[in-house]
This record gives structure tokens, C-alpha cells and sequence, in this order.
């Protein structure tokens, strides 16, 4: 055996499983490759359904990985769907994984284990729906790491579920429930959370007996807040200025120790410039680069970013709502646009919208959003309020550039992205409450879009007062997530270190230092 092999197959192996969506892929794959910098061999593993998306959107070779990076799949046990570049549906999602995927990740893990061309599985580091791998962990005897991929104050409010459900404010009895003032209760009982209403905790709570939402209700309760417990440790893509007040409260919830070590993006960039590592993606659609050309040709802070995400869907009428809404408030505007963005149908806007706006707005595909939100002459975001999205408005900002834009000298950040919320289920709604309500960095849209409401809302945010007042927030927000990921004192940087010194990594393994 050659001295390279020797050293391979010395690696601690981390075995990394996100729930097949695309939220949930692109954080853990982020992880994936910090752990890949400290040394860890990987294998990281989507479903088949996605591990073949990604084939197709990023081309035949891109999941070839690198020696000690390397791509599995499992099959998730649904039947094919009609649309192949649409998510799936996430209640079939969430009872697929629960009852059809333990045996072929167990079957792969074994398969792996026996392999003489990779180091031994150290460690699996799964996210926290994929509550199947305990079992698998258990018997190896090995440390299983939960990583959780929304907020931690998504996670306190999450942690509120089965009380909730004891005490009667969930499941709905009935739609009235929707309409009576139910949801405008004031939740008072969550520390760190004060003023809270149910209408902000997340949307499964809305969720009436024997319908889809009802399924992922308690795949939340029986699956995740029951089993949450069993994990070595916990996870989480954020830092400890921005959520120490939930942070806390969850410490006093949970067992296992909760390291949070974001932003992901910002450390990976703290931690290595490896070309190959950055080189593997994980968006399920292919990515429309022209829209950086485009945004090139626009001025420092004068382009809304619009973009809901891989999930949400719209009514036509609200896709025509937000459309004259753009075209009317004269902002300039990123608009990207999925084939399922409308409900049941695919996105038709009105002709006099599109000519109106040819030249200050532009309808794009699936884009490279962090190179999107780190772009000069984004000024603000309109959003679902997606957590990656979120935190990736919060944390981003755009060092000092020459050429077209003149700026101070010194000046550390020149553009930042607070946010127009328009949540539209799961997290994102406690998401947008933290945003405007403690974070200042965002304001909120109601769910009954009107065009006169999102011109005003616009123009306030690119040119107002209050948004003038939100981007100093965010400019705040920003400079705090640097310091967390910078060493060697930064928050996250250290509690990095620490859950791959103290939770991951076996006695003997060859470990890369932390510089």
C-alpha cells in the first residue's frame, strides 16, 4: 500500500445525510466540505431522485467528487414525479424517509465499511429529519451529529410543538380557525420570544386533522422534537450574537451540547481557498449566470433581488400583484423565476408588464444566489424568508471594490441587503418575525398581496427612511457574522474546532490543524 493510501484510509470518514430538499442540501453540503478542509473523508449522500437532478442541472460529471469527497444515493421510495425539476412534494417527503429509507442507507453504510478503498465510518452527520439514522449510528457505536437546518429561534419555536398540540392550539379543529383570530393569540411561555403570536410560530401549526400539513405536524413531534434528543450533538448555521437569547433557552432544552458554527459560507471562505472543493455544487437547477452580467451594468445599491425559494408557490393573481407592484414602485429588479413558481401552472406576467419594465428589470432562471446577494449593486431582498436565504442576506456584505463604484477609503462594506418578507410556510414565518421584530433588518409583507402595498413597501426599502435604518442594521448584523467565523477568537470559528476535536474525531485520526 502506497504511503497515499496508508494516509487515506487513516481519515476520520464522515457520512453526511441531508433530508432531500434543496434547503437542507446546500447547508450540509457547506458543513460537508468544512469538515473536508479539517481533514475528514467524505461521503455524502442524496436521494436518487436528487443525486440524478443534480446530474442534470450541473452536467455528467459533477458529482465525480475529489479521492476523499466522494457521492452515494439511496432510493427515497416515492414513485417518480410528473415534473422532474419541481420539489417534491414534502408531506410524501417526510413519510417516504420515515418508512423507506433505513435499509438502504444501513445496506451503504455496510457496503462502505466493508470497502478496502475507504477509512473505516467515524461519524454520521445527519440532519435532524432524517431521524432513521440513530439507528444506524447506534449500532456502529460511532457519534451521530444532528445538524439543524433552520434558526435556532425556528428550533425554540419547534421545541414548542407538542406542547402546543397538548394544549390544544394545534391541530385547528376546524378553517374557522384560520379566520376567527386563533392565530393573532399571543404566545407568552417562550423565553427569548416575548410578544410572539401563533400566526409567527411555524406554519404546521395551522395544519387541521387528516390533511397533507397535518402529516408533517407530526412528522415534527414523533420523529424530530421526540428523537432530537438522541444525537451526540447539535448543529447550527448561525452565530452566537445574532440568537443568544434562544440559544440559551435551547441549552436549557435539550441534552446534547448545540455548537453553532455559521455563517457556513463565511467560514469555509475563513478556511480554505480550495478551487476543487468549491468547485462541487448542489443546486437542483441549472444556474443562470447572466444575471451578473446584467447586475454589472447597474448602480451600487439599486437592484430589489426577488426570489422565493425552491418551495413556495404563487397564485397567478399574486404573480401578477407583485409584478405591478415591482414595475410601479421604478426600482430596478432581479426577478428569478422556477418553471413551478405558479400554482399548477407556469408564470405568465401581463405584456404591458414586460414592456414596461424591459429596461430596469430582468426575469431570470436559477441563479448563484450567494453571488447574487454579495453583488454591489444589490440594495435589497425581496423573500420567503427561507433560512438559508435569510441568513445569507444578514451575513453577506461587499468588501471594498475599485473601478466603478468610489468609495471611502478603509471603508470595510459597501452594500447590504435587508429584506422585504413575504413567508410562505414552515420556518419562514418565525423567520420574518425575527427579521422586523428583533433583528430590524427586515418588514413585512401580508399574505393578501396588493401592487399599492408592494410599491410603498419597495420604495421604503431602496430609498426611505426605514430603509436607510434597516441597511445600518443589517450593515451591524454583517460585521458581527465576520468576526464570529474570524480566528482565532470568533465564536464559530472556535466551536468548529471544538465539535471536530471533542464530538467527531476518533483517538489516532490524521487531523488537519485549524490554521
Amino acid at each position: 500500500m502506497s504511503q497515499a493510501e496508508e494516509s487515506i484510509l487513516s481519515k476520520p470518514h464522515a457520512v453526511c445525510i441531508p433530508f432531500p430538499a434543496q434547503g437542507h442540501i446546500n447547508p450540509i453540503l457547506k458543513l460537508a466540505k468544512l469538515l473536508h478542509v479539517r481533514g475528514f473523508h467524505i461521503t455524502f449522500v442524496n436521494t436518487e431522485f436528487n443525486h440524478l437532478r443534480l446530474l442534470k442541472s450541473r452536467g455528467p460529471n459533477a458529482l465525480d467528487g475529489l479521492s476523499s469527497f466522494r457521492f452515494e444515493f439511496i432510493p427515497d421510495g416515492l414513485p417518480p414525479p410528473s415534473n422532474e425539476d419541481a420539489t417534491q412534494d414534502i408531506p410524501s417527503l417526510c413519510e417516504a424517509c420515515k418508512k423507506s429509507c433505513l435499509v438502504p442507507f444501513r445496506d451503504l453504510i455496510t457496503r462502505l465499511n466493508a470497502s478496502s478503498n475507504f477509512p473505516s465510518i467515524t461519524c454520521i452527520v445527519s440532519d435532524a429529519g432524517m431521524s432513521f439514522t440513530h439507528q444506524v449510528s447506534e449500532e456502529l457505536g460511532i457519534p451521530n451529529v444532528g445538524f439543524w437546518t433552520c434558526s435556532g429561534g425556528a428550533l425554540l419555536a419547534y421545541i414548542q410543538y407538542p406542547k402546543l398540540v397538548l394544549e390544544g392550539y394545534t391541530p385547528l379543529k376546524d378553517e374557522g380557525y384560520l379566520t376567527n383570530g386563533h392565530l393573532d393569540t399571543i404566545i407568552d411561555w417562550i423565553p427569548g420570544m416575548e410578544g410572539i403570536r401563533l400566526n409567527n410560530l411555524p406554519s404546521f401549526i395551522r395544519a387541521k386533522v387528516n390533511e397533507p400539513n397535518y402529516i408533517v405536524l407530526k412528522f415534527i413531534v414523533e420523529e424530530i422534537m421526540d428523537k432530537i434528543h438522541k444525537f451526540s450533538a447539535l448543529l447550527l448555521n448561525t452565530f452566537d450574537t445574532l440568537e443568544s437569547d434562544v440559544m440559551k433557552q435551547i441549552a436549557t432544552k435539550h441534552p446534547a451540547v448545540s455548537y453553532t458554527i455559521g455563517p457556513f459560507h463565511s467560514l469555509l471562505n475563513n478556511l480554505t481557498q480550495d478551487n476543487d472543493l468549491k468547485s462541487i455544487g448542489s443546486n437542483l437547477w441549472e444556474e443562470d449566470t447572466h444575471c451578473l452580467e446584467w447586475l454589472d451594468t447597474k448602480q451600487l445599491n439599486s437592484v430589489v433581488y426577488v426570489n422565493f425559494g425552491s418551495i413556495t408557490v404563487l397564485s397567478n393573481d399574486q404573480l401578477v400583484e407583485f409584478a405591478w407592484g415591482l414595475s410601479n414602485s421604478k426600482m430596478n429588479f432581479l426577478w428569478i423565476v422556477r418553471s413551478d413558481l405558479v400554482m399548477g401552472d407556469s408564470a405568465i406576467f401581463p405584456h404591458e408588464f414586460l414592456a414596461e419594465t424591459k429596461e430596469r428589470g430582468l426575469l431570470g432562471g436559477w441563479c448563484p444566489q450567494e453571488q447574487v446577494l454579495s453583488h454591489p449593486s444589490i440594495g435589497g431582498f425581496l423573500t420567503h424568508c427561507g433560512w438559508n436565504s435569510t441568513f445569507e442576506s444578514i451575513s453577506y456584505g461587499v468588501p471594498v471594490l475599485l473601478g466603478k463604484y468610489i468609495l471611502r477609503l478603509g471603508q470595510n462594506w459597501v452594500s447590504t441587503v435587508p429584506m422585504l418578507c413575504w413567508p410562505f410556510f414552515a420556518d419562514q414565518q418565525t423567520n420574518s418575525w425575527f427579521n422586523c421584530n428583533r433583528w430590524g433588518v427586515g418588514m413585512e409583507i401580508d399574505s393578501n398581496v396588493k401592487r399599492e402595498v408592494i410599491e410603498e413597501l419597495v420604495r421604503e426599502l431602496m430609498i426611505g427612511e426605514k430603509g436607510k435604518e434597516m441597511k445600518e442594521n443589517a450593515l451591524k448584523w454583517k460585521k458581527l457574522a465576520e468576526e464570529a467565523v474570524t480566528s482565532p477568537n470568533g465564536s464559530s470559528y472556535m466551536n468548529f474546532d471544538k465539535l471536530v476535536r471533542e464530538v467527531l474525531s476518533p483517538k489516532g485520526s490524521s487531523l488537519l490543524p485549524v490554521d
